[in-house]
């Protein structure tokens, strides 16, 4: 791919937290989210790493496929190419995924799972040069440990409903003092892995 300034980059996404990871790192982009990718269907044998991928992969050539078949006019008029960055992030606990939970009661099932336990946060992620077709996937894993914290601690973050959207249910950039990151990149939780994006252009 050219070099990371040649490009009008485009972010396939509606998370308002990976746009403020990219404005804080100095990125300028246009945000066109992906339309609906199926979340919630793991293929047979397929790993959570690779779900994360898959899902990445198909937000972004959703996107750049809208480019190239003439959808999205009025973005990208300049002499720069387009490229396109899809990302998904999910939460692993004892081998089940966790997503984005679809009401309060799958949230507290998503908490209750993960107190008490580590557990990984795992984005994929996929860069598409729409002219060329060129394409890179990869995913980058965070471990993490929340610690066993009391039912009514757990009652009052659902009540706060930060929850919302958050795969896993949960919000490292919360501030939440129950959660520790063990290893890995803390962008990567939020939901953008910026040090694996830096290393893919």
């Amino acid at each position: 791919m050219a070099t990371f300034k040649d490009y009008h980059w485009i972010l396939a996404s509606r998370s308002p937290r990976r746009r403020q990871l990219l404005r804080d790192a100095g990125w300028e982009f246009d945000v066109i989210p992906a339309s609906d990718v199926a979340e919630d269907t793991i293929r047979p044998k397929e790993l959570p790493s690779q779900y994360a991928e898959r899902l990445a992969r198909q937000k972004a050539e959703d996107v750049a496929n809208a480019f190239l078949s003439g959808k999205k006019e009025g973005i990208g008029k300049d002499s720069r190419p387009i490229a396109v960055i899809g990302c998904d992030t999910i939460a692993v606990c004892h081998g089940e995924i966790l997503g984005k939970p679809i009401d309060v009661n799958d949230a507290r099932r998503m908490l209750q799972m993960l107190r008490g336990n580590e557990h990984e946060a795992i984005s994929g992620l996929c860069l598409i040069d729409v002219a060329s077709g060129k394409k890179k996937v990869q995913h980058d894993r965070t471990i993490l440990f929340m610690r066993d914290v009391a039912d009514e601690t757990l009652e009052n973050y659902l009540c706060s409903r930060q929850w919302e959207g958050k795969a896993g249910a949960f919000g490292y950039q919360d501030g939440n003092d129950w959660l520790t990151l063990v290893s890995g990149s803390e962008s990567n939780v939020v939901g953008l892995p910026l040090e694996l994006l830096m290393k893919m252009i």
